[in-house]
């Protein structure tokens, strides 16, 4: 689908008045005299809009779980469904945080956050409220665990957006919620890092934490890696996206927060910790932006593949950290991303409907679930909507587009080759 097309159609999806409306109605020829970021930030607010609007309107009135209707795969194993919303309303919110934690600046776009994060606070106080009948599954086994830290991560992205304003019954409940999920004790994969995430954001808040949870995660995850950027999921290694969905990033921000707030670490220094996970993470990203193809498609490899765009949450994350490294100029990641999402949210069978997102790849396709995904599970595809959280004056919107690497190798341009490193 070409680019323009990509635009309708995402602005057809979005609620009236949504960003591209709005762009439109102030005359054809802004679509001729828009700078390439801004169209980059357009399309992104736009797909940000259209995947947050169903969700957080329905939350807030109390009506997602009567108006979700759940699609799980066709290889369910079973576990209670109730979950999915957990996951739905959690995986989202850690996305699109940093971009709703933007303060209103009078633009359409800036109209469309306040009221997103306004709903987005709403649903806060409906996720743990036991009289809503958005109450989450706190009480569900195992897989709240899971998307707890999705939940948790985006209070520390945005916690003067979405954790101060709450009142204190619903952050008194917050915290107790989220400190009884230390009855579920998490398998030596990357689930450990669930765990400490929470305890890192009750750390970052001031409350008690278990600094066990904490540091035997950071210190497995350390075990774990095998070099050149990749860390095994557990004893054993799997060619996939999670290094992208979890192990990198959750990583990074844990040790974020026991930087800050000066946590023990035995044996070792935070501050250092947190230095080498980065550089890892960078040096993932530089493996992720070559995976990328000349038209934005990349490999279709290993579990959860129906997450989309997530796989690129590290150089998302990165980017918004303003931490991409030298090799990987704001500019080459800004339209290597945008050819990624032009090219996987193309497909108008992504979404219901009803707006909600399907199970599949690129599109519906139910029968590339898990035996663990549901349509909630999908929404940690916001996790590539993170640049949003750049200001649309940042240098990552206004830099020059640049070729990324399979661009310039198969259109015969110079490129830079490509060697392991040994941190």
């Amino acid at each position: 689908m070409e680019r323009r097309h990509f635009i309708r159609a995402l602005a057809a999806g979005s609620a009236a008045g949504g960003v591209l409306a709005v762009q439109a109605a102030q005359g054809a020829t802004a679509a001729v005299d828009i700078t390439a970021g801004a169209e980059a930030r357009a399309q992104l607010a736009a797909l940000a809009q259209k995947m947050s609007e169903p969700v957080l309107s329905n939350m807030a009135a109390g009506t997602l779980k009567k108006n979700f209707a759940l699609e799980v795969s066709p290889t369910w194993d079973g576990r209670d469904k109730g979950v999915a919303y957990l996951e739905c309303f959690g995986r989202l919110i850690a996305g699109i945080a940093p971009w709703i934690a933007l303060p209103d600046d009078g633009t359409p776009e800036g109209r469309i956050r306040k009221r997103l994060l306004q709903q987005a606070l709403q649903s806060y106080t409906n996720a743990v409220d036991p009289a809503n009948p958005d109450y989450l599954s706190w009480k569900v086994p195992g897989q709240t665990l899971v998307d707890s830290a999705y939940f948790t991560n985006a209070l520390m992205r945005a916690p003067k957006a979405l954790w101060e304003p709450l009142d204190a019954k619903t952050k008194q409940r917050i915290i107790a919620e989220i400190k009884s999920l230390r009855r579920i004790e998490p398998p030596y994969i990357n689930w450990m890092l669930f765990a400490a995430m929470n305890e890192a954001w009750l750390m970052s808040i001031g409350e008690d934490f278990d600094p066990m949870r904490m540091n035997v995660a950071i210190r497995k995850i350390n075990e774990w890696y095998v070099g050149d950027g990749w860390i095994k999921d557990g004893d054993a290694f799997h060619f996939d996206y999670y290094n992208a969905f979890v192990m990198h990033p959750m990583l990074v921000e844990i040790l974020d927060v026991l930087e800050a707030k000066k946590g023990a670490f035995w044996n070792g220094k935070p501050e250092e910790l947190r230095a080498q996970a980065v550089k890892r993470m960078q040096r993932y990203g530089e493996h992720l932006e070559r995976f990328i193809s000349t038209d934005g498609s990349f490999p279709p490899i290993g579990r959860s593949l129906t997450y989309r765009t997530a796989a690129f949450q590290p150089l998302a994350l990165l980017a918004l950290r303003k931490q991409l490294p030298q090799s990987l100029p704001e500019g080459q990641i800004r339209a290597a991303l945008q050819a990624v999402h032009n090219r996987v949210w193309a497909a108008p069978s992504n979404f219901t409907k009803d707006g909600y997102l399907t199970i599949g790849f690129v599109g519906h396709q139910p029968e590339l679930g898990d035996w663990y995904s549901n349509n909630g599970s999908m929404y940690i595809a916001a996790a590539s909507l993170l640049p949003l959280g750049l200001p649309a004056g940042d240098s990552y919107w206004t830099a020059p587009a640049q070729d990324w690497t399979q661009k310039k190798a198969f259109a015969g341009a110079r490129f830079p080759k490509d060697y392991p490193v040994n941190y």
